[in-house]
Order: structure tokens, then C-alpha cells, then sequence
């Protein structure tokens, strides 16, 4: 077997040698090319440790966010304390679906303008529209996906969130905005991340809820959602049951 590297094909771009494995007569002499696109946008094209849904509406004393504490590595539900939800100033939450290491990166970027917003001692802080403006022009987080596409509505789901949640939130929210009571939204929270739970295999049975009201920022500890499977024992082909 013939173990020199270059007998396997060479490297994208011949003349970067970082490894010396060229033979000596074939070595380049000349400066390496530079890539003219290295330092343009880069955004990530597979993500390794994900989350799944973020919930979001409004209630009659504000905003109320929730997420479960997942991070899973591919198809392994690897990160069980991960805090999805996010502080920025004193009236914004930002919650995250996808890879956490883009989130991770947008939380830095953001600190850092909320930094210099408060330097700037102008007596402004940065608020909801633009921070969400913001995130809009970075191409990430209203509702900003990946391909910049934004919107604002009165109840918001990312992730499976989006196809399962939207539909119960959108029944139990719209048109009744001014009048439900936290109480009330966290029940209807409650309930929506137990059905995805139910439904995503990527979620999980702990989860945090955010609130911004009148009076600042809240977000909670981990909870835990009461769940029973009680009911899969009358489902065929699930446990004892076969006929």
C-alpha cells in the first residue's frame, strides 16, 4: 500500500503545502493564493449541537417566551441544561432554534451593541424594534430565519414548534391578547410545550419561560412539565400489547 499522501490526490489548492508532503521537486516556490472570499460572511453549513422549538405570545401584562433546555448533538439529546432564552437591555427577550454556536455568537454581538448603546450615556437603550432590526440585518432573529425573512405576529414558533404549537397558540391566544392573565399564559405555554414533547424528538420535559412586562425581564429556573405515557400501553405494537 502506497502511504504517501499525495498518491491520494492533493490538497483543493496546490499551492499551500502547510504539511510539506509534496516531494521536494514538486513543492511550490511562489506565494501562496489567497482566498478573496475568506474573510466574507460565513455562516454555518452543518450544525452539530442543535435546538429545536422556541413558543412565543402575547398576553394581557406583556410577552411570554418559552424553551425547553436541549441541546442535542445530531440525534444524541447530548445537553440537558442549555438556556435558550436570552436578556437584552431591560425589554427584550431573543430565543433561539438551530445551531448554538450561531447563538452563542449572536448573544456576544449583542452584548457587545447593548455595551455601547449604554457608553453612549444618551439616556436611549435599546429596545424590542431594534434589536430585532438589528438581528435582521445579520441574517438571524418579531421572527428572522436564515434567509433573512422576517415578520411579527402576536403569537411566533420556530422550530417543530412551528408546524405543531402554531396551530394550539393561534386558537388559544389571537383575539383574546388583552385579556388572558399570566396565569392563563402560562397554562396555555404549559400545555403546548407538553404536546411537543409528546411530538419532537428532539425536546425535552425541561424547560424555561421568559415574560417582559412593565416590569423588566424574568426568565425562569428549569422547570420540569408533568407528562404520561400511560396511555401508549393500548397502542399496538407498544410494550405488551401486539394484537
Amino acid at each position: 500500500m502506497d502511504h504517501f499522501p499525495t498518491s491520494w490526490g492533493r490538497p483543493r489548492n496546490d499551492a499551500i503545502d502547510a504539511f510539506n508532503t509534496y516531494p521536494l521537486h514538486q513543492r511550490p516556490h511562489h506565494a501562496p493564493k489567497q482566498d478573496v472570499f475568506a474573510d466574507g460572511v460565513q455562516h454555518t453549513q452543518q450544525p452539530i449541537v442543535t435546538g429545536t422549538s422556541i413558543l412565543a405570545f402575547h398576553y394581557k401584562d406583556g410577552i411570554m417566551m418559552a424553551a425547553d433546555t436541549l441541546a442535542s448533538y445530531g440525534s444524541l439529546a447530548r445537553f440537558k441544561s442549555i438556556q435558550r432564552l436570552h436578556a437584552v437591555g431591560s425589554r427584550t427577550i431573543i430565543g433561539a432554534s438551530g445551531d448554538m454556536s450561531d447563538f452563542q455568537y449572536i448573544q456576544t454581538q449583542l452584548d457587545q451593541v447593548s455595551i455601547d448603546e449604554f457608553t453612549a450615556s444618551d439616556g436611549h437603550e435599546l429596545g424590542p424594534a431594534e434589536v430585532h432590526e438589528y438581528l435582521s440585518r445579520t441574517m438571524f432573529l418579531a421572527y428572522v430565519d436564515l434567509l433573512g425573512t422576517t415578520y411579527s405576529a402576536t403569537t411566533i414558533a420556530t422550530g417543530f414548534g412551528a408546524h405543531i404549537a402554531i396551530p394550539l397558540l393561534r386558537s388559544a391566544v389571537e383575539g383574546k391578547e388583552n385579556d388572558l392573565t399570566e396565569e392563563q399564559a402560562r397554562e396555555i405555554m404549559t400545555t403546548a410545550l407538553r404536546v411537543l414533547f409528546y411530538r419532537d424528538a428532539r425536546s425535552l420535559d425541561k424547560y424555561q419561560i421568559a415574560t417582559v412586562t412593565d416590569a423588566g425581564v424574568n426568565i425562569s429556573e428549569p422547570l420540569k412539565l408533568e407528562t404520561s405515557w400511560s396511555f401508549a400501553e393500548g397502542i399496538r405494537g407498544y410494550g405488551s400489547q401486539t394484537q
